[in-house]
């Protein structure tokens, strides 16, 4: 039976994938960790832990994702985001194991008004897009077997997120103010755990990256007016500049990616971002 190593599996994809674990351990042995059970950032635990459990495939779901506080905390963003990777990756190699690593599509500037492929030139504005760009190509230097998934805008019922974040205020407050000019892609970290099972379960992974993200584009204020839709809040919404709401990183302006290749490869089929959203919104209001 082949192993399975999840790194990360208290954030919002480590759960997603352990809540479908179930239906695929006839076939998968899962060993679940956390920065607690194993640390990323240091090497000799990482060797350690790939001797003793000698895993068919890593799916590194852990990330430091405080982009704002990266600005501050460079090098903390860099060991886990870029430095934790490079040890998983040459674990892998040594091991002879896949690694799955998520990665984002803030390596892009946003400066441009057509979607991203996957061969497209990478310029990230910030500590954070900058050190998961980092960890991507130490990735693909140091182990062949990788497969690098860019996603965005994730959420689910699990952990912080925009959603949630959003169902929070919509409670508290009668009125908000939400940047209605930074384009992506939301995606249903459900949708990301069920297409990583599709690729581990294909029999022969294609190596390289791949973007994957549920669909079309939108805005942060279009997400939040259907999370106010979905949820029936009577909350009023208005739609800010980002000049009006300033962060100390910088966000791309429309950093939409192309979904054409994971699907072309893997037959995998995004879903649109309204379905999955509702589909989340409901989990969280039951």
């Amino acid at each position: 039976m082949k192993k399975i190593l999840v790194i990360g599996s208290n954030g919002q994809l480590g759960n997603c994938i352990r809540k479908i674990a179930p239906n695929f351990e006839t076939d998968f042995e899962f060993i679940f960790t956390d920065s607690q059970t194993l640390d990323i950032t240091d090497e000799g635990q990482v060797d350690t832990f790939f001797f003793d459990n000698k895993p068919d495939f890593c799916i590194n779901a852990s990330a430091y994702t405080a982009v704002d506080l990266a600005e501050k905390e460079k090098e903390k963003a860099f060991a886990v985001n870029a430095d934790g990777v490079s040890y998983l990756a040459q674990a892998c190699h040594d091991h002879k194991a896949v690694l799955i690593h998520v990665s984002t599509d803030y390596v892009f500037d946003g400066e441009t008004n057509l979607c991203y492929s996957e061969d497209d030139f990478t310029n990230p504005i910030g500590v954070y897009g900058e050190s998961k760009l980092r960890g991507e190509e130490l990735a693909m230097e140091i182990n062949p077997k990788t497969i690098i998934l860019r996603t965005s805008w994730l959420y689910s019922e699990f952990n912080k997120n925009f959603v949630k974040t959003m169902l929070n205020l919509f409670s508290q407050k009668d009125e908000l103010g939400i940047v209605g000019d930074q384009y992506g892609q939301p995606t249903n970290a459900n949708d990301l755990a069920e297409a990583i099972m599709d690729i581990i379960t294909s029999g022969q992974p294609k190596y390289g990256i791949f973007h994957f993200s549920n669909y079309p584009e939108t805005t942060w204020y279009e997400f939040a007016t259907k999370i106010a839709e979905f949820s029936k809040s009577s909350i009023k919404l208005n739609s800010l500049t980002t000049e009006q709401y300033p962060t100390p990183a910088k966000r791309p302006k429309r950093s939409t990616m192309c979904l054409d290749k994971i699907e072309e490869v893997y037959k995998i089929e995004p879903k649109h971002w309204e379905n999955s959203l509702e589909e989340c919104v409901n989990t969280l209001l039951q």
